[in-house]
């Protein structure tokens, strides 16, 4: 069932890429994921919701505990989260001067969001406005 904010009607008005107005190495970067990443004392996204969970999380800069909320994810079997949410790989690229800083924040979703309305309408703005306030320039969008 298609909605009003298929992909075919936001690819027209949304710009998904743009220059960077400045080197990496000068940049504040933040991570947003579909890889249902959370601290472990956080919900756990809803991933019997037929519609999909379109909520987020924020994930500070300084966490180490992390874990996901994931139909594909089996701790014992060796599933690599800095794969799907790469904050110790990003913190190695800022000690390397790769990166100028990271925020101090970050954020999660869940994917196969069904019906994105609540998405586009409300959670993606109040993201977009929060990495805004974190004079975030660079976003690095990691799917799951």
């Amino acid at each position: 069932m298609a909605t009003p904010y298929s992909s075919a009607s936001t690819s027209k008005i949304v710009q998904p890429f743009v220059r960077p107005e400045k080197p990496l190495d000068r940049s504040r970067l933040a991570l947003v994921t579909t890889g249902g990443v959370h601290l472990p004392e956080q919900p756990r996204f809803d991933i019997d919701d037929p519609a999909g969970d379109c909520s987020y999380r924020e994930i500070p800069t300084g966490a180490h505990d992390l874990t996901w909320t994931h139909a594909y994810y089996r701790p014992d079997e060796g599933s690599d989260l800095d794969a799907v949410f790469p904050l110790d790989t990003l913190r190695r690229l800022v000690g390397d001067g790769v990166v100028g800083e990271l925020s101090e924040r970050h954020f999660s979703f869940m994917g196969a969001i069904h019906d994105p309305t609540r998405l586009v309408e409300s959670t993606a703005p109040d993201v977009a406005g929060k990495l805004v306030e974190d004079r975030v320039d660079v976003v690095l969008l990691t799917p799951s």
